[in-house]
């Protein structure tokens, strides 16, 4: 259902009076994000993961807009000529005035339109229009910030091609454009400081003083309304973004947010409450493997153990059919992301499955992007130590075979004391002389430029968990994505994730949160919390959303220490339980993917608008009474 809505700024609407219904196929719609075709965090899987919902709603008037970076597009867009003939017209009026734009078709699923813009190409312009942004809003920014400058280049180029296409269209066209987080921003208050005929929406994935302020290890969601947004703005020196992102949100026809605890957040930081919810979906299509989701886990865990097989060579003294894999993955925040708790909380765990003589192993990876050289030669060494041992266990294997064979073939019972040979038996011992080891296995599995501040590393040498053998818990820490050509896990994420017993995702900072979304609709159990938008999403839907393997922590109304208890008391519930009993709950998890795909979440709603007079001024101005795109649903979800 969607919020009451708080004013816009609708004295600079620019918009003409809309029919109260029209057909989709006289309006036009732009998505614009920094991450279209540009991996760089969350927002590019929201837009990767409903292009093709979108792109069969909207058809050939569904664009894309991003910037252009040519590395991406070499393998991620097919470069074409503007089917649009307005649009075409406006991309040449530009590349003619210094401009290098490009068009194309993203290749993901869907195969959507991209405007595709080359903000370095145009950086020439950067002074005059940082004075220009400086002259209409009172918003400079500082030389030094690049990402910033990225973002007015950008925010200015989108605006111009806005224009530009209004412009080239023979009759008043309906425009509608949708911006996603600050980087993108400038665009949407530039189209109405200019008073373009374009209908805007701003969506905020998460706000740039709340992602600063929770990873200050501040009480934040308790204090939300104490907070002196410019002063705290201010000492991050990120007061020039955080103008950018406010004054896209004021000046937007429609703000929206992905949940409702970002809501909130936003109505206190960027000072307008948002007009509705938009949870964020996944095209379950793709993850879907109907009653083959079971054997995919065994054939993905069995691809992790022979990994573990070769990081513990020499320390292999716990069984692998026992053994639970745990993990976390994202954006490498130490606290925002909840990477803190778990290792506190799986030092709690290590002491409850010592002091019950559990026969449970855990294995927890942390799969976090962070500054490397290289892979630790010691994980290297495990991983060729395995394979050399598996061959040795082939040659003897085929040997062994011949003889049996040979002796079955005169009708005689072999000898089994006389089927392996001497030198089988030296092959063997050199093999096993070889996994000897004077070290612990390794923690990290790569060389890590700054091991000594590494806040995981450091945390890991406070707790005391070293992978020794007394030890039940032990922990692995993968610096970099998964790869499926990496030398040493050669799996993709989406794989890695379907061998895991249980995603941990025990978030302090966490708008929505696609890695335990991602782990629902593979039927992964996860742990995630009250201040994520996915976990306040599944308590609103589900009575009892344990009983489906979705557990949520409560970070909000408990102190640290208490969330510790509580994360390390489902973790070792879930040791406790049978092999039976998670397959039964994988089963239930994996009926909730309906719940989180883009056919529900993205349900399209009609444009309207109500004419607004203000009677102190000479130009009509509207007010956009209900707005929605694909990404747009109301805040409870399918219904």
């Amino acid at each position: 259902m969607p919020l009451a809505r708080s004013l816009s700024i609708t004295s600079l609407s620019g918009l003409e009076e809309w029919d109260e219904e029209f057909d989709l196929e006289d309006a036009v719609l732009f998505e614009i994000a920094w991450e279209v075709a540009n991996k760089v965090g969350g927002i590019y899987t929201v837009i990767q993961t409903k292009a093709r919902l979108t792109a069969e709603e909207w058809g050939e008037n569904y664009f894309l807009v991003g910037p252009y970076v040519e590395s991406n597009v070499r393998t991620q867009v097919e470069l074409i000529e503007p089917t649009n003939p307005a649009l075409k017209r406006a991309i040449d009026k530009m590349n003619s005035s210094g401009c290098k734009v490009y068009f194309g078709r993203w290749l993901i699923e869907g195969s959507p339109y991209v405007v595709l813009i080359d903000v370095a190409f145009t950086a020439w312009n950067l002074d005059k229009w940082k004075k220009e942004l400086w002259d209409n809003f009172s918003i400079g920014v500082p030389w030094f910030d690049r990402e910033a400058n990225d973002a007015v280049l950008f925010g200015f180029l989108t605006a111009w091609l806005l224009g530009e296409y209004a412009a080239q269209c023979e009759e008043p066209p309906h425009i509608l454009a949708h911006f996603h987080e600050w980087l993108a921003g400038l665009g949407l208050a530039l189209c109405r400081q200019r008073q373009l005929p374009v209908a805007t929406i701003f969506t905020t994935h998460a706000t740039l003083l709340g992602r600063y302020l929770c990873a200050g290890s501040v009480d934040f969601y308790n204090n939300l309304a104490d907070f002196n947004v410019d002063k705290e703005a201010g000492d991050r020196q990120i007061y020039h973004r955080y103008c950018l992102e406010r004054t896209a949100a004021r000046c937007a026809h429609v703000f929206t947010t992905v949940s409702q605890i970002t809501a909130v957040e936003a109505e206190h930081l960027l000072k307008r409450k948002p007009d509705i919810i938009t949870p964020n979906g996944l095209n379950v299509k793709k993850f879907s493997a109907m009653h083959e989701f079971q054997n995919l886990h065994a054939q993905s865990k069995n691809r992790i153990q022979e990994f573990i097989r070769g990081h513990f060579y020499g320390h292999l003294d716990f069984n692998l059919d026992k053994c639970l894999f745990l993990f976390i993955a994202g954006r490498y925040e130490f606290s925002n992301k909840g990477a803190d708790i778990f290792l506190e909380a799986l030092a709690r765990l290590n002491y409850l499955l010592r002091v019950n003589h559990s026969d449970v192993t855990v294995v927890a990876f942390f799969i976090m992007p962070a500054r490397t050289n290289n892979f630790n030669v010691e994980t290297l060494k495990g991983q060729a130590v395995r394979k050399q041992l598996w061959d040795t266990a082939q040659t003897v294997k085929e040997r062994f075979g011949k003889k049996l064979y040979e002796s079955l073939l005169v009708g005689q019972l072999p000898d089994v004391s006389k089927m392996l040979s001497k030198d089988d038996f030296t092959m063997m011992k050199r093999a096993i002389f070889a996994t000897q080891r004077q070290c612990q296995p390794p923690i990290c599995t790569h060389n890590m430029l700054e091991d000594s501040n590494d806040p995981i590393l450091t945390c890991i040498r406070r707790i005391g968990l070293f992978n020794s053998s007394a030890d039940r818990v032990k922990v692995i820490f993968h610096p970099e994505f998964l790869s499926s050509t990496s030398p040493l896990l050669p799996m993709d994420y989406e794989e890695f994730v379907r061998g895991c017993h249980l995603g941990v995702f025990p978030s302090y900072y966490e708008p929505w949160g696609y890695t335990p979304a991602e782990c629902t609709v593979m039927g992964i159990p996860s742990i995630s919390t009250n201040l994520s938008g996915f976990g306040c999403f599944m308590e609103e839907h589900i009575a009892d959303p344990s009983a489906y393997g979705i557990y949520i922590l409560d970070r909000r109304y408990r102190g640290v220490d208490e969330s510790c208890n509580q994360l390390t008391s489902y973790l070792f519930q879930f040791c406790q339980q049978s092999r039976r009993a998670r397959i039964i709950q994988r089963n239930r998890t994996e009926r909730l993917s309906d719940l989180l795909d883009w056919r529900y979440l993205g349900r399209v709603r009609t444009f309207t608008f109500t004419k607004r007079r203000d009677v102190n001024r000479s130009t009509n101005n509207y007010h956009l009474s209900s707005l929605s795109v694909l990404h747009i649903s109301s805040s409870h979800g399918p219904g």
